[in-house]
């Protein structure tokens, strides 16, 4: 309960602050319509409509990740609990212990945590700039968000590996597939506005375990497989 309060709190806060600070950059663009006379004007009218639609969604939907990398970051020690426990109910014998909970170990997941915040920026900038793309802009973009997403989740099992940031997009790379079952629910409720910042924090728990036994399920594979050949 008290993650998805801070989680909520904080989303909710950065949002309000993001939507505004988003819409001072390019939004006084679509304050005023073009006039709707003859033929061209019709057509820059219409340009312009579909614009300012395409502008409304990748604006919110940029706006509610800047929002979430803040509350992502205050409760990524907690969720990290969370995902070493579900990933040692669900390994069992084959869970492969860390050093538990110490205060280098909340250090360590607060860095990594940072990191991919910053990586999330620069998602974001990339996100921002394809948008003015037309149509194949607004696809990219919001598929940057969706393999996003999937990272922020496989962070915490990963981060318990003590992996690299570099190693977190290899194995999302590798496993693309996986990645974009995993991250495509919570880049679709980035479109809802208002309620979406309350449904993500309700579920994120949900989503950080899913996503933590995909990428257990999958490391459990490659090392029986590995110890099978070896054996062999």
């Amino acid at each position: 309960m008290l993650l998805f309060i801070l989680m909520a709190f904080f989303t909710w806060l950065g949002y309000h602050y993001s939507v505004g600070f988003v819409d001072s950059l390019t939004a006084s663009f679509f304050l005023e319509a073009p006039e709707k006379t003859a033929v061209t004007g019709w057509i820059l009218y219409i340009g312009w409509l579909t614009l300012k639609y395409i502008y409304f969604f990748i604006s919110r939907v940029t706006a509610f990740y800047l929002a979430f990398l803040i509350a992502y970051t205050v409760t990524s020690p907690g969720y990290s609990i969370l995902s070493s426990v579900a990933e040692k109910m669900w390994a069992g014998k084959h869970f492969e212990a860390d050093d538990g909970l110490t205060l280098s170990g909340l250090i360590v997941d607060l860095f990594e945590a940072v990191k991919i915040v910053l990586f999330g920026l620069v998602v974001t900038i990339a996100a921002l700039l394809v948008n003015f793309i037309p149509v194949f802009g607004q696809i990219l973009a919001f598929c940057f968000y969706v393999y996003y997403s999937a990272l922020m989740f496989l962070d915490y099992p990963a981060s318990r590996r003590r992996w690299h940031l570099s190693e977190k997009i290899k194995w999302l790379w590798q496993h693309n597939g996986t990645g974009f079952v995993i991250g495509v629910f919570p880049a679709l409720l980035s479109i809802i506005p208002v309620v979406n910042i309350f449904i993500i924090a309700l579920l994120f728990p949900f989503l950080t375990v899913y996503a933590t036994l995909n990428f257990t399920n999958i490391e459990l594979q490659k090392k029986q497989t590995h110890s099978s050949q070896t054996r062999t």
